[in-house]
C-alpha cells in the first residue's frame, strides 16, 4: 500500500484528489494540509511514501515545502502537481529531488499510475513541460537583481529587504528598479513573481 500525504490549499480539489486516489486500491491517503508548512510538519510527524503538493500554495510554495520534506525525511518521495506548469521552476525541482512534476490536467488515473511509478524509484516529468524546459529563456538579471527580487517576494519593505541582504535602502531601490526595467514590469512585486515564474529565483 502506497501512503500519501496530499497538500493543497485549495480544500475541494485538495479533497476531490484524496477521494479518487483513495479509490485505488494499492493507495491510501493518510494525511492532509492546506499549506507548505503543515505538509512539512505532517512528513515528518506521519511518514508517507509520497507526498503530493501543489506548487503554488501559499504562503510558501510547494518546492519551499519539498525541499524541507527531503531535507528532514529524504525517504520521503515528493511530487509537484502545478496548475500553471512553469518550465522554469523544474530545473529547481530536479535540484531538490523531487521525483514527479504534473500538471493538474493530469487525469486521476494516470496520475495513479505515476504515484506508483514514483513509488518503484522511477520520476516522471510530464513530456511538455520537459519540452518546454529546454528551450526556456535565459535570465537577463544578474545574481545580485535576482537575490533582491527573491527577497522581494516575500512582500516585505524596501528597509526591511535592506536590513535582510545588509544592503542600504538606496542600493536596494537601485537594483530593484534596474530589474524591473529589463522586465518591463511597473512594480517590484510583478517583476518578482515574473521572474519566479520563469524559474531564476
Amino acid at each position: 500500500m502506497i501512503r500519501l500525504l496530499v497538500a493543497d490549499d485549495e480544500t475541494l480539489v485538495r479533497e476531490a484528489l484524496a477521494v479518487l486516489l483513495g479509490l485505488e486500491p494499492d493507495i491510501t491517503v493518510i494525511a492532509q494540509a492546506d499549506n507548505g508548512a503543515d505538509a512539512v510538519a505532517l512528513a515528518q510527524s506521519r511518514l508517507p511514501d509520497i507526498a503530493v503538493l501543489d506548487l503554488e500554495m501559499p504562503p510558501q510554495d510547494g518546492l519551499w515545502a519539498a525541499v524541507r520534506i527531503r531535507e528532514s525525511n529524504p525517504g520521503v518521495k515528493v511530487m509537484l502537481v502545478t496548475r500553471h506548469a512553469r518550465p522554469g521552476v523544474l530545473r529547481r525541482a530536479l535540484a531538490a529531488g523531487v521525483s514527479g512534476f504534473v500538471p493538474k490536467t493530469t487525469p486521476a488515473e494516470r496520475l495513479a499510475q505515476i504515484i506508483r511509478d514514483i513509488g518503484q524509484g522511477r520520476r516522471y516529468i510530464d513530456p511538455e513541460i520537459a519540452a518546454t524546459a529546454l528551450t526556456e529563456d535565459r535570465s537577463p538579471l544578474t545574481e545580485r537583481e535576482l537575490d533582491l527580487l527573491r527577497a522581494a517576494r516575500g512582500g516585505g519593505t524596501i528597509e526591511e529587504i535592506a536590513a535582510q541582504l545588509h544592503l542600504a535602502p538606496g542600493t536596494v531601490r537601485n537594483y530593484l528598479s534596474t530589474a524591473m526595467r529589463k522586465l518591463d514590469k511597473k512594480t517590484r512585486h510583478a517583476a518578482a513573481q515574473h521572474a519566479w515564474e520563469q524559474g531564476w529565483i
